[in-house]
């Protein structure tokens, strides 16, 4: 399923990523703060245990989430703002990564680096700003289901219709959370309006 959220601070947020003129600081710090949004949907629902604590008057059991039973991947380098983001809320959870670059004449994907930690039964979140032909997510969540895992959450930013469409059919069963999805991707398989690239964007990296 995909879920995409609608309220206008998100609205807001991606205007301001949208902006040229903003600058790389904010820009990371604007990618964390819509990616707390994603989590707190995605999670909404995640069972909850008890736990025991010290508390300031003697132990008590509160109800939390079983962070160490989640594992937080992103793929470099764009996705590390995002993933920054997730492991500020939840602390004790895992993190992995993947490396993953496009060939600019085929379009697809090519991963060359994968330091994921152990996952089998864990639920993966899979962070990654921006989903265009859908290719590099693709390859991820096959890679990333060799392993075991209990369940796949994909958190992004913006998307397009054609790599969502591609993404939800070939992995019905990963949960997709978008901030906003976009109107088309280019012939150069740009995503517009988009954003331009995340990664050089959020680094100063850009030429």
């Amino acid at each position: 399923m995909i879920y995409e959220l609608s309220n206008p601070l998100t609205n807001t947020l991606i205007t301001h990523l949208r902006d040229k003129n903003t600058q790389a600081q904010q820009f990371r710090h604007t990618i964390a703060e819509l990616t707390k949004q994603l989590t707190y949907e995605a999670l909404k629902d995640f069972p909850l245990i008890q736990k025991n604590i010290a508390t300031w008057h003697g132990n008590k059991k509160f109800e939390t989430i079983k962070e160490e039973d989640i594992v937080v991947v992103t793929v470099l380098r764009a996705g590390l703002p995002m993933l920054d983001s997730v492991m500020e809320l939840l602390p004790n959870c895992v993190a992995g990564f993947l490396a993953m670059k496009r060939d600019e004449n085929t379009h697809k994907s090519v991963l060359y680096y994968d330091r994921l930690p152990k996952c089998k039964n864990k639920t993966i979140l899979l962070v990654d700003p921006m989903v265009a032909t859908g290719g590099s997510m693709c390859d991820a969540i096959e890679l990333i289901k060799s392993k075991g895992v209990s369940k796949i959450i994909s958190l992004n930013i913006i998307g397009s219709p054609e790599g969502l469409k591609k993404l939800s059919s070939k992995h019905p069963d990963v949960d997709i959370y978008i901030a906003q999805i976009d109107e088309k991707l280019d012939i150069n398989k740009y995503i517009i309006p988009g954003l331009g690239d995340a990664g050089d964007r959020s680094y100063n990296t850009q030429d």
